[in-house]
């Protein structure tokens, strides 16, 4: 790996050591300056030329600000010479902007792709985009890895006699599949409608969650919206117990907080591809960290070797 250089972001600098470490390279230096005029520079401080490298940030709150540090590194690496960059995003917010669904409305997810690839990216790794049609946005090589085997790790030691895995949605379900197939138990979902702004409204439950320990897989959960409407659905269909299950815990206006003081919620388990921001506190909030399975793509990419089996959701 020593032509590998890995430099991260303000967002991403935790992520990033623990991928190093995994690695067994050093996290590169970097400056990033603010001018008194409000905007930034940066500069990578370790050679680049012909080197592998990968700039680890992750598109989340400041989402504008997190995104043009990343620009501006990958225009740093391709002003340096890199014989490659990639771009490792554990978490890319504007996959929720993925479909024209209103009159002249933006595609945030499209254009911030053809920004990535006009500032010089030649590759993509991430995880769990919102929707499947984001990936297809990207024109240069896109890894998209989940979570599914390191969540299923979590539960595999306790007792899932009763249990069953719940998708609030039916877009989630073939993943809330996957994830029950792991797991071995049976799998229900929900059909949800969302209005304007957070208000969500879930119709209908297919399969039996009654008197079971439920497990709600879902691949974000932001304000909570969704989440508390299936609390509301399953306590009215008699589940014994929940636990809430997502890849990307953003957890906006005190949503971990609000989602734990349901009396049926018996944990939250999160990955790490967002930054925690003190959640760490809270006793029924588990993080889970994936920056192995990220440091592993890492070094199957410089070596040549296949990505498949690290985002396939059916492979143990």
């Amino acid at each position: 790996m020593a032509e590998v250089r890995v430099f991260a972001g303000t967002g991403g600098q935790r992520f990033a050591r623990e991928m190093c470490a995994d690695l067994d390279v050093p996290l590169s230096p970097i400056n990033i300056q603010r001018f008194a005029n409000d905007c930034l520079q940066v500069q990578l401080l370790e050679n680049c030329r012909e080197r592998d490298v990968y700039l680890v940030q992750p598109v989340v709150r400041p989402a504008q600000e997190s995104l043009m540090e990343l620009l501006l590194m990958v225009d740093a690496a391709k002003g340096a010479s890199a014989a490659r960059i990639t771009a490792v995003m554990p978490h890319f917010a504007y996959a929720r902007s993925d479909k024209k669904d209103a009159p002249r409305i933006s595609v945030g997810g499209r254009l911030v792709a053809d920004l990535l690839e006009t500032a010089g990216v030649n590759r993509i790794l991430t995880m769990t985009l919102h929707a499947p049609q984001v990936h297809a946005f990207f024109r240069v090589p896109t890894d998209q890895l989940n979570a599914l085997r390191e969540l299923a790790a979590h539960f595999l030691p306790s007792d899932l006699s009763k249990a069953t895995v719940v998708s609030p949605d039916l877009g989630n379900a073939k993943s809330a599949s996957a994830f029950a197939k792991m797991l071995g138990i049976p799998v229900a979902a929900a059909a949800k409608e969302r209005f304007d702004g957070d208000r969500v409204e879930i119709t209908s439950l297919i399969g039996d969650v009654t008197g079971r320990d439920i497990i709600v897989l879902d691949d974000e959960i932001a304000n909570g919206s969704t989440i508390l409407a299936i609390l509301e659905l399953l306590r009215e269909h008699g589940a014994r117990s929940v636990r809430i299950v997502c890849t990307h815990g953003i957890f906006a206006n005190d949503a971990a907080h609000r989602i734990a003081a349901d009396p049926d919620v018996v944990e939250i388990v999160t990955t790490n591809t967002v930054p925690s921001t003190g959640l760490l506190a809270h006793d029924k909030l588990t993080v889970i960290s994936v920056a192995p399975a990220f440091a592993e793509a890492v070094r199957r990419i410089h070596s040549g070797e296949s990505v498949s089996a690290l985002f396939d959701p059916t492979h143990v």
